[in-house]
């Protein structure tokens, strides 16, 4: 078994699939990681469109690329290492729940640069780090100004008609109704520029409307 194991390792290190690894090529490796990391970490931060900005979660995604970094070093430079590596690493849980999916692309993103700066592909790491953020970039400037909301009205039965007339067409999904005997409870999502202040005085000026709430809704909510 030690003999077959022996030819294994021999084998792979005339392939020349294991990398030879010094203090210069590892500087080079994570500082190039910790460059592109930084452009992840401004993209999230300028450009985060959710509820709560976090900042541990921003931390997190300079300290996934690092890591990552170091963990295929130690993969693409020792055979033995990375055998055990892949074994610890995979009774590894995270138990956190993410809860805007964009928040899972940026993880993705962390650990692709990660990995190509370990393997030592700087220029893919580099080209594709900037090729995603301009597309991410131009994306949310591309949405700009076009907002959604959750609309809670509460009126009147006798106000029922008046009411839906004044909803945006066709700009607005229903998403709950409350019905009692006297008076009624409607939620919708509303999407589109200016709605906010006009659309609330459209529907306080019906007879019949007590309560008007606007509240800009987002993934995270």
């Amino acid at each position: 078994m030690k003999t077959l194991i022996n030819e294994f390792k021999t084998a792979i290190q005339e392939s020349g699939l294991l990398l030879e690894l010094d203090a210069k090529q590892i500087m080079i490796g994570v500082g190039i990681a910790l460059m592109c990391s930084i452009v992840i970490y401004l993209v999230y931060r300028i450009f985060y469109r959710g509820t709560c900005y976090s900042e541990n979660f921003n931390l997190l995604l300079v300290m996934t690329s690092l890591i990552t970094t170091f963990i295929i070093m130690t993969i693409s430079a020792n055979i033995v290492l990375s055998l055990g590596m892949v074994g610890s690493l995979s009774i590894i849980r995270f138990r956190s729940a993410v809860k805007d999916p964009l928040d899972v692309g940026f993880l993705f993103w962390s650990v692709a640069v990660g990995i190509t700066c370990g393997a030592g592909l700087y220029k893919t790491a580099i080209y594709c780090t900037l090729f995603i953020a301009a597309v991410y970039v131009a994306g949310v400037l591309l949405r700009f100004g076009i907002k959604r909301y959750l609309l809670v009205v509460k009126y009147d039965n006798s106000a029922q008609d008046a009411v839906k007339n004044a909803m945006p067409r066709p700009f607005y999904k229903l998403k709950n109704s409350i019905r009692t005997k006297t008076d009624s409870e409607i939620t919708i999502q509303v999407s589109g520029k200016g709605f906010s202040q006009k659309l609330q005085d459209k529907l306080l000026s019906i007879d019949g409307v007590s309560n008007v709430m606007l509240v800009e809704f987002t993934s995270d909510m």
